[in-house]
C-alpha cells in the first residue's frame, strides 16, 4: 500500500537516498506508487563481538551491539550511516534490513575463554536497540545476558523498549552481584512525536513503567534524554527527568541532536514533511550550537553542542536533576573482580 502524504507509516525515514559509497542515483517518476516497506532479516556471521571505543565522549571502553540496522526507525539514530558500508540506503533501508548476529553469544564465550583476557564492563545497545522487535523470536540479547551472567561479566544495557523487562530474571541476579546498570532512552512524553520520530518503539509512558519495574526489582536504572533537538522536545527537558525521578530513575543525562554524514539529510527530509512551518528554526538552532554547521565531530562538542543554547539546556538540565533529587549523569561502579570461567566456578563448588 502506498502513502501520497509522502512518509510511510511506522517507519521514520522518508525516503531511501543512497549512502555516500553510492555512485549511481535513481529517482522515480513522481507518481510512481511507493509501496509500504517490508522488513527483511539476514543472518549475520559475526567474527567478533566486542567492540573498542576509541572516544573519550562516551562512559565506556567496549560495547556490544547484537543487530545491524534497528526497526525502530528513529530519524535522528547516528548509527544509520553504517548501512552505507554494505551498499544500502541509511534511510528506509537501515530500518527495513537487519542483520543480525545469531552466533554473538558463541563468539562472546569464545572471547572470555581466550587466555590473558581481562574483563571489562561492556554496553549492550550503544549503536542499535538491542531489544529492538526481532529479539522477541530471535533472543540473541538474552542468550549474550545469559552468558555476561555465567561468566560473572559486569555490563551496561541502553535502550528504549520496554522488552527489557522480558529478561528481568537473569537483570535481577546480574544486580545482585553489582554487574548491571540500565539506562532507558526516553526522547518524549507525547505519544504524536513519538510516532513520527521514532516509530516503532514504546510510548514515553512504557518506558516509564519499565523504569519502575526494573527500580521495583533492584536493578539500577538511569534516563537518558537523547537526543534534545530544539524546538522539537526540548521544553520537555524538565518534565521528562521529573517523572523519570518519579519512576525510581537513579540518574538522568541527555544528548544534544547529532547528524553526522547522511543523518543531515535524512533529518532535514524529515522536517519538511512533518514540521515545515519550524524546519528552519530546528536546522538554525542546530548550526548555532554546532559552530554554523549542522554538525560538528569534535571529540568534547559532539555530544552536548557549543554556545549559549547548548550552555542553556546543560544548565537545564543539571537543575532539573537537583531539583528532582537524582544524579546528573553517571551510574554506579560495577565489579569486575568476579570475573571466572563457569568450570573454575563449578570446581570451587565442591570445596
Amino acid at each position: 500500500m502506498s502513502n501520497p502524504d509522502g512518509f510511510h507509516k511506522g517507519r521514520g525515514a522518508v525516503s531511501n537516498r543512497n549512502g555516500r559509497y553510492c555512485a549511481a542515483t535513481v529517482i522515480p517518476e513522481e507518481d510512481a506508487p511507493r509501496p509500504d516497506p517490508a522488513t527483511v532479516f539476514y543472518r549475520e556471521t559475526a567474527k567478533s563481538i566486542i567492540t573498542r571505543n576509541q572516544s573519550p565522549d562516551v562512559p565506556f571502553d567496549f560495547s556490544i551491539n547484537p543487530y545491524r540496522g534497528c526497526e525502530h526507525g528513529c530519524i535522528y539514530c547516528f548509527a544509520r550511516p553504517n548501512h552505507a558500508y554494505v551498499d544500502l540506503s541509511p534511510g528506509l533501508d537501515f530500518e527495513t534490513r537487519i542483520f543480525c548476529k545469531d552466533n554473538a553469544a558463541e563468539r562472546l564465550e569464545a572471547r572470555f575463554q581466550q587466555r590473558g583476557y581481562q574483563a571489562a564492563p561492556v554496553t549492550l545497545g550503544t549503536a542499535t536497540d538491542p531489544y529492538q522487535p526481532v529479539e522477541t523470536s530471535r533472543l540473541i540479547t538474552r542468550r549474550l545476558l545469559e552468558v555476561l551472567l555465567r561468566y560473572r561479566h559486569p555490563f551496561s544495557l541502553i535502550t528504549k523498549s520496554s522488552l527489557v523487562l522480558r529478561d528481568l530474571d537473569l537483570l535481577e541476579e546480574a544486580a545482585g552481584y553489582g554487574l548491571v546498570n540500565v539506562m532507558i532512552s526516553v526522547t518524549t512524553l507525547d505519544n504524536d512525536l513519538k510516532t513520527r520520530l521514532e516509530p516503532r518503539t514504546a510510548s514515553g509512558a512504557a518506558r516509564l513503567r519499565a523504569v519502575s519495574a526494573l527500580t521495583a526489582r533492584g536493578i539500577p536504572v538511569g534516563v537518558l534524554m537523547a537526543p534534545v533537538i530544539p524546538w522539537i522536545n526540548d521544553g520537555e527537558i524538565e518534565s521528562v527527568v521529573e517523572r523519570s525521578a518519579e519512576a525510581g530513575a537513579e540518574s538522568a543525562n541527555f544528548i544534544l541532536l547529532r547528524l553526522p554524514l547522511e543523518v543531515a539529510p535524512l533529518f532535514e527530509e524529515w522536517l519538511a514533511v512533518h514540521y515545515p512551518e519550524r524546519a528552519q528554526r530546528v536546522l538554525n538552532a542546530l548550526r548555532n550550537s554546532r559552530g554554523g554547521k549542522l554538525y560538528d565531530a569534535r571529540f568534547g562538542a559532539r555530544m552536548r553542542g557549543t554556545g549559549a543554547m547548548a550552555e542553556l539546556y546543560g544548565n537545564r538540565f543539571r537543575s532539573a536533576c537537583r531539583r528532582a533529587g537524582i544524579q546528573h549523569g553517571g551510574s554506579r561502579e560495577l565489579r569486575s573482580d568476579q570475573f571466572s570461567l563457569p568450570n573454575k566456578n563449578r570446581q570451587l563448588g565442591l570445596f
